[in-house]
């Protein structure tokens, strides 16, 4: 691999990481209703309106779930594959299908690395910053607490600590090891040790 290779690679993976991460959040933000007045809210809307308005022109939501959202979300993926496959002479026309594969993992990946880290944000922000009104902690909140709140029903009264958060990054554990194997039959992860950074949620 060349050094202008590697350069390429770089500015694909950051730029198309940092807007498919702009569009996941979106998603995740519409999908529980989150605060749309929050300054990030309204900033992921304007940088992710270009391409969706007119995407949702043809790709209506269902059921609450904001589709074209996650249809934007694997062109971007698909799309950064294909570059870095050209960028490194590959041709990856002729296996579409197992490249579109490919994006539907690393979106998998991408979402519960989201989570993940926003459990680990609002545990230590608990610690440090009880209370606290930025905007940021704000939403992680509004995305996480569809996922906490269920279980916390299940728990049993702890004396006021909540330690629902425990298990829910057990079973985000658990999905990793299962995209894992999934990863692997896909072939991905054989892909990965002869161009790191292929994809960018796994």
């Amino acid at each position: 691999m060349t050094p202008l290779t590697q350069v390429g690679m770089l500015i694909i993976n950051t730029f198309a990481g940092l807007y498919l991460m702009a569009v996941v959040l979106r998603f995740l933000l519409q999908l529980v209703r989150a605060d749309f007045y929050n300054p990030i809210s309204q900033f992921l809307v304007k940088a992710t309106n270009p391409p969706l308005i007119p995407l949702r022109k043809v790709i209506p939501g269902w059921g609450g779930v904001d589709v074209a959202s996650l249809i934007l979300a694997l062109l971007i993926q698909t799309a950064a594959i294909i570059i870095i496959f050209l960028l490194n002479g590959v041709q990856p026309f002729s296996f579409i299908g197992t490249l579109v594969l490919w994006s539907i993992l690393s979106i998998i990946g991408l979402l519960l690395k989201i989570f993940f880290w926003g459990f680990i944000i609002i545990i230590i922000a608990s610690w440090v910053a009880p209370g606290s009104y930025n905007p940021a902690l704000i939403l992680l909140n509004q995305i996480l607490e569809p996922v906490t709140k269920p279980i916390r029903k299940l728990m049993p009264d702890m004396g006021g600590i909540d330690i629902s958060p425990i298990f829910v990054l057990l079973i985000i554990h658990i999905l990793e090891i299962a995209l894992g194997a999934c990863v692997g039959a896909s072939g991905l992860r054989d892909m990965l040790g002869k161009i790191p950074g292929l994809v960018i949620g796994v």
